[in-house]
């Protein structure tokens, strides 16, 4: 497992939990990652399983000096990984008081691995929530193609050996915008008992070059998603711009409201948690002023 050196790093001189007694505020965090060698974000009942809840609660328990326990915007399956993930927990305002925010961030990265990357730590009221306060996410997909396989990209991308029509995909994602049931979208166990509508507000297609290799880039911003949505999202559109399927086809699998009735779940590397919106001043700098370079947004 990777880890960081941390002959630097500082501990909370607190100890114990929050006390109820104790003015509370909620510590908010923005977090990238790779998630190739981790079970998905989600900690599981196993603690043998590496999970990113798990490596970060951790880290923030050793600083604290209790036990912590967070809230994240969005859990991200295994493999899949983040650029824009946020994630809250109570403190108290001791715990926090005359503390810089370079200085939380060099040890709270010297605690976690180096595949997770803590970049921003604001603070908010006590009720924020860093899952049902977010507005709007955004998901991001690479899809390398032609028959040379990329080397930078490997890990972030998903190679696909022959040509795609981006423009029959942007076509055919069109009749997924706006509020729909998403059920031929997720994964089936998944959506027993539970509403599968949600709301997209837009899908767009562009190519990029990034480290000299070209990507076909799958953009979804929506208010929440399903499991496995995205993916399956993505793996639906490479069946029309394969020209394996024509673009209204997506429109009978939107309405059919069946998982077989869609695609592939296109592999998780490809897929990066890219940004979370929140309301604007929702979060602050740690002394608890409006701090716009502070903000996650």
């Amino acid at each position: 497992m990777l880890t960081k050196e941390s002959p630097d790093a500082i501990v909370a001189p607190t100890d114990g939990a929050v006390r109820n007694a104790e003015p509370l505020l909620t510590l908010v965090a923005e977090l990238s990652y790779n998630g190739a060698a981790y079970s998905g974000f989600a900690k599981q009942k196993d603690p043998a399983i590496h999970t990113v809840q798990g490596e970060l609660e951790q880290a923030l328990s050793t600083f604290f000096r209790r036990k912590v326990s967070l809230v994240c915007a969005g859990r991200t399956d295994a493999g899949v990984h983040a650029r824009g993930q946020v994630v809250s927990f109570p403190v108290s305002r001791e715990e926090v008081e005359g503390r810089k925010e370079s200085r939380l961030l060099i040890s709270l990265n010297a605690l976690t691995p180096d595949d997770i990357s803590i970049k921003r730590v604001g603070a908010a009221s006590p009720d924020f929530s860093a899952r049902f306060d977010a507005e709007w996410r955004e998901y991001r997909y690479r899809i390398v193609t032609g028959p040379v396989p990329p080397l930078f990209l490997r890990e972030f991308a998903w190679w696909h050996h022959g040509s795609l029509d981006v423009e029959a995909m942007q076509e055919a994602a069109k009749v997924l915008i706006g509020e729909h049931d998403f059920k031929s979208f997720c994964k089936a166990a998944s959506a027993e008992g539970k509403s599968t509508t949600r709301f997209v507000k837009s899908v767009d297609l562009f190519e990029e070059e990034q480290l000299g290799e070209h990507c076909i880039v799958v953009r979804v911003v929506g208010n929440a998603f399903l499991h496995s949505m995205v993916r399956t999202l993505v793996g639906t559109l490479v069946q029309v711009g394969a020209s394996r399927r024509e673009p209204a086809w997506v429109g009978k699998v939107l309405d059919a409201r069946n998982r077989s009735a869609a695609g592939e779940c296109a592999p998780a590397c490809g897929l990066t948690f890219w940004h979370v919106s929140y309301p604007p001043d929702a979060i602050h700098a740690l002394d608890m002023e409006v701090c716009p370079s502070a903000t996650i947004v």
